[in-house]
């Protein structure tokens, strides 16, 4: 039977992370203690190392992304979470034989009005049907099979939320056990409230649609928001990117999905050309209304290069793209630009539509007509060459699509 891996997020936890380290090990003297160190301004990473842990240093803040480099570099078997603040046993996490056990604790001190912890206990149940007493506590063990069916995990604070789903949803047990544990909770100060503020968005954007990105990263899928307007076009269009978002397979560009045939990725490939005939009334306008949309989904690739795109585009169409949608996509730019969000295949369809439709407006004639051909030329090199090469090699290009990025 595989060993039992301790994972500890930390974050400017020096005067703690010694203690915590000393009570696992009096615990669990066999298991591989390891401490993911997220960007803490004190000595956290070097307690822990002399400590006798194993420190990865993440460099960047959030508790999902934390945990979640901690479990790629930890060794197959089970796992037990920890948050570096705690104090008290988890023994009795590892006497129980459910695929995730969370520790209930049996005392309170301190905190908020419970607010996020109801908020995200209804929102699990109506993923799974199943309400938790505990939706938010960090203190658990996976086995296999729940570490399998849960990581990478979303980000921030909403990571124990959405692992409660997902184990759920794979059909694997859940058992909650009451503990004697404490921990540093949060105050009724500015920056409780603002703490508490934080976990409950990043609750309600975990229970969402999610995908992994280029660096495997797990984030919020929320450019289907560009679709919520009153223009039925662009409404269809990110709908049909969002079921490609969620039940896409590994094909990717247009030949790997002629071969693979019944697809999210042909349902588009009919679906979004349709949408632009019926919404244009024109063979030119569906040509450049669907390979707009198709090619700002090449482009979205890389944090905010999607976004980025729009924006310019819209400036070269004199504002006339200018509205709710463009409001939305410097709103999401910050968040989409330090992966804490994404567009998906919902969003960059929607803005690429969006540019097609208004270009439609301002076109006529054979100008359309060299538009659409000029945007299906793209789409063409786009299918031969990665765009992002060509991006990475353009020296101008590449320094633009990484303003902004940290």
């Amino acid at each position: 039977m595989a060993e039992l891996t301790i994972l500890v997020a930390a974050r400017d936890e020096a005067d703690r992370i010694a203690d915590i380290i000393a009570t696992l090990r009096g615990d669990f003297p066999s298991a591989e203690m390891m401490v993911v160190d997220g960007d803490s301004h004190d000595h956290t990473a070097q307690i822990a190392e002399e400590a006798g842990a194993r420190v990865i240093r993440l460099g960047r803040k959030g508790k999902g992304e934390a945990l979640s480099a901690g479990e790629r570099a930890a060794p197959p078997g089970p796992l037990l979470l920890c948050d570096a603040d705690l104090r008290g046993s988890l023994a009795p996490l590892t006497d129980d034989d459910a695929d995730l056990v969370i520790a209930a604790f049996s005392r309170r001190s301190g905190g908020g009005f419970g607010i996020a912890k109801r908020i995200a206990g209804k929102l699990i149940a109506v993923r799974t049907g199943v309400a938790p007493r505990e939706p938010l506590s960090g203190q658990r063990r996976l086995s296999e099979r729940a570490r399998a069916a849960s990581f990478p995990l979303a980000p921030g604070f909403g990571c124990e939320a959405r692992m409660t789903i997902d184990v759920l949803l794979a059909g694997l047990s859940v058992r909650e056990v009451d503990v004697d544990l404490e921990h540093r909770a949060t105050g009724r100060d500015v920056s409780g409230f603002l703490h508490r503020g934080r976990q409950l968005l990043d609750v309600v954007l975990a229970t969402g649609p999610l995908a992994v990105n280029h660096r495997g990263l797990r984030i919020p899928i929320v450019g289907w928001l560009i679709g919520v307007r009153r223009n039925a076009a662009i409404t269809a269009v990110a709908a049909l990117g969002l079921v490609d978002d969620l039940r896409s397979g590994e094909e990717r560009g247009l030949r790997a999905h002629l071969r693979a045939g019944r697809t999210t990725g042909m349902l588009k490939l009919l679906g979004i050309p349709l949408v632009g005939l019926v919404a244009t009334r024109s063979l030119s306008g569906g040509i450049l209304v669907a390979g707009s949309a198709n090619f700002m989904n090449q482009l979205d690739t890389r944090p905010g290069r999607a976004i980025k795109a729009f924006l310019v585009a819209s400036l070269v169409l004199r504002g006339s793209a200018a509205g709710g949608s463009t409001k939305i996509a410097v709103l999401l730019a910050p968040y989409d630009l330090r992966e804490r969000v994404m567009l998906g295949d919902a969003g960059s369809n929607a803005l690429g539509a969006l540019l097609g439709l208004k270009s439609v407006d301002r076109l006529h004639g054979w100008g359309r007509w060299a538009a659409a051909l000029a945007v299906a030329g793209l789409n063409v090199v786009g299918e031969r060459r990665s765009l992002g090469e060509i991006i990475e090699r353009t020296p101008v290009l590449r320094e633009l699509d990484a303003w902004g990025r940290p």
